[in-house]
């Protein structure tokens, strides 16, 4: 599929809803794959300095 001008190519054909909604939501995924998993890190690392400074202040 060829495309006149840059204005075609944005309405794709009359159907620019959806495929622009769908490559947004595609986006929206792909972010939160490789965002998640580093908030969950970082998530991990605070719980275990915050447990072994608890474990150090009991001996």
């Amino acid at each position: 599929m060829s495309f006149d001008s840059f204005s075609d190519f944005l309405a794709m054909g009359g159907h620019a809803f959806y495929v622009w909604s769908c490559f947004a939501l595609g986006l929206v995924v792909m972010l939160g794959n490789v965002i998640a998993p580093m908030l969950e890190r970082k998530k991990l690392i605070s719980e275990q300095l915050r447990r072994i400074r608890r474990e150090e202040a009991k001996s």
